[in-house]
């Protein structure tokens, strides 16, 4: 059952764009699933469904576990679009993002690979990166400066 449903939550952000765990859960009842919200959110972590910004400037949940060949371009995209302005506290990066988006931003960062980040945490609308040293949080922002000016 667990299954079924989450490969129907699949299906249903590629058709839909589908903003909140309500909207979502909605969808899938049409569809016969009897779900709860906590269910919907445990199976959102699962997927790893994240939200992107849409060019109307509404955000909708779509899956990141793609496998293509440009997925990199694709979260240097969802990285591009969420972000508003980044600062550091000796080791520490805390970059800004647009409301709602500091979660889809982070999971592109962490998507990206980068050594020198430890590990992000997330907030609505700030992300706080824990970086090895002084040196690579300078060069981690050069690289992420790059990737916005782009």
């Amino acid at each position: 059952m667990k299954t079924k449903r989450q490969a129907k939550m699949l299906e249903l952000i590629k058709r839909n764009d589908i903003e909140t765990q309500e909207e979502l859960s909605d969808y899938l009842e049409r569809e016969g699933y009897q779900v709860t919200q906590a269910t919907v959110s445990r199976d959102i972590r699962e997927l790893k469904l994240t939200k992107v910004a849409m060019s109307n400037g509404r955000q909708k949940y779509v899956a990141l576990q793609e496998t293509d060949e440009n997925l990199s371009q694709k979260y240097v995209r969802v990285f591009h679009d969420g972000f508003v302005s980044m600062d550091m506290a000796q080791n520490i990066l805390v970059i800004k993002t647009v409301s709602g988006m500091a979660m889809a931003v982070a999971a592109a960062l962490d998507a990206m690979h980068m050594h020198e980040i430890v590990g992000c945490i997330a907030g609505d609308d700030t992300i706080m990166c824990a970086i090895r040293s002084v040196d690579d949080t300078v060069a981690v922002m050069n690289r992420l400066k790059k990737l916005v000016e782009d």
